[in-house]
């Protein structure tokens, strides 16, 4: 009835169809995302039957080690510190342009010190060092100066502070309510930061955001430890007034251990101290008893040379005794 060619067409039909077909059921899962679908599906269930196993001491634990992580994302997030940041840390209430206004006349005043000073050839580059020193590292020390010892007055009075938190913490006062008596009662610059704290709630502010503001401001680990404890109490949940009181105890060996490391390290530091002065001091006393002597480094270009060389190398030689000299705890 048909011929053989039709016959053949319909069979190479039929076998493309199926073949197709074939094909189509496999393929369909992947490219509509059921079989991601499915995975996900059993994931999610695989998830609520392990959390369902888990015990509460477990729960929480996880709950601690996600907020610690969380934590740790942002404090690894690169912020550059603004001009602006530096002169809150040092606790200067001014503005960048007046900050810049007064480098500037710094900058002047060295500058035309070292220009009326200076008699040799060297006038211009004394100079231009002097205008350098005056204008941008003499104010960015004197910031840095204002901020550690800021810091430093911060973290004698902290433990103290968190010890508040704990009585009234063990009384039944509400934890604001220590804050504000902290904000009320402690020195500067506790009471000013734990005031912005209290501010910062009235508009709005979580505590945990609050106490990671003020890391900002002072950063430090003991404030550091401080935002960590409040997040994840609020977070995890738990006894606030434990967590607080070692905590407490944890800054107050730290400053037993820093108080070590200094008295330990007080012997290399008046070594060093002695050796950097000394070059000083015995140019001092040759310029007073053999001022002739000795003139020939001021008033020659090659004594000014020399000169030159020798500040450089001794103050590598302080900087190297200092790194030496420091330790971190």
């Amino acid at each position: 009835m048909f011929s053989p060619e039709i016959i053949q067409f319909a069979v190479m039909l039929l076998g493309a169809l199926a073949v197709g077909g074939v094909v189509y059921a496999i393929a369909t899962p992947y490219f509509n995302g059921e079989k991601k679908t499915n995975q996900r599906m059993a994931e999610i269930l695989s998830d609520k039957s392990e959390q369902a196993k888990r015990t509460p001491d477990q729960k929480r634990r996880i709950a601690v080690q996600d907020v610690l992580e969380e934590i740790d994302q942002r404090q690894k997030e690169s912020k550059k510190v603004s001009l602006r940041q530096r002169l809150v840390r040092a606790g200067l209430s001014i503005s960048p342009m007046s900050f810049y206004m007064m480098s500037l006349v710094c900058a002047v005043v060295f500058g035309f010190g070292a220009f009326i000073s200076v008699k040799s050839g060297l006038v211009l580059p004394v100079t231009a060092a002097a205008v350098l020193v005056g204008g941008v590292g003499l104010p960015r020390w004197v910031v840095n100066f204002l901020a550690r010892r800021r810091q430093n007055k911060f973290v004698a009075e902290l433990a103290n502070a968190i010890d508040i938190i704990v009585r009234g913490v063990k009384t039944g006062l509400p934890l604001n309510d220590c804050i504000k008596i902290i904000a009320n009662e402690s020195p500067d610059p506790i009471g000013p930061e734990f005031t912005k704290i209290v501010e910062e709630q009235r508009i709005g502010v979580t505590l945990g955001q609050g106490i990671e503001r003020m890391y900002e401001r002072i950063p430090l680990q003991e404030v550091n430890f401080l935002s960590i404890v409040i997040t994840i109490q609020s977070s995890a949940g738990g006894n606030l007034a434990e967590a607080l009181q070692n905590l407490s105890n944890v800054l107050r060996e730290r400053k037993k251990l820093e108080g070590k490391v200094r008295a330990f390290s007080q012997e290399a530091k008046s070594s060093a101290a002695i050796i950097g002065s000394l070059p000083i001091l015995v140019m001092g006393a040759v310029y007073i008893s053999k001022p002739d002597y000795i003139s020939i480094l001021f008033d020659t270009r090659s004594g000014n040379m020399m000169l030159a060389g020798s500040a450089f190398w001794m103050l590598c030689g302080v900087l190297m005794m200092r790194k030496m000299i420091n330790f971190d705890y």
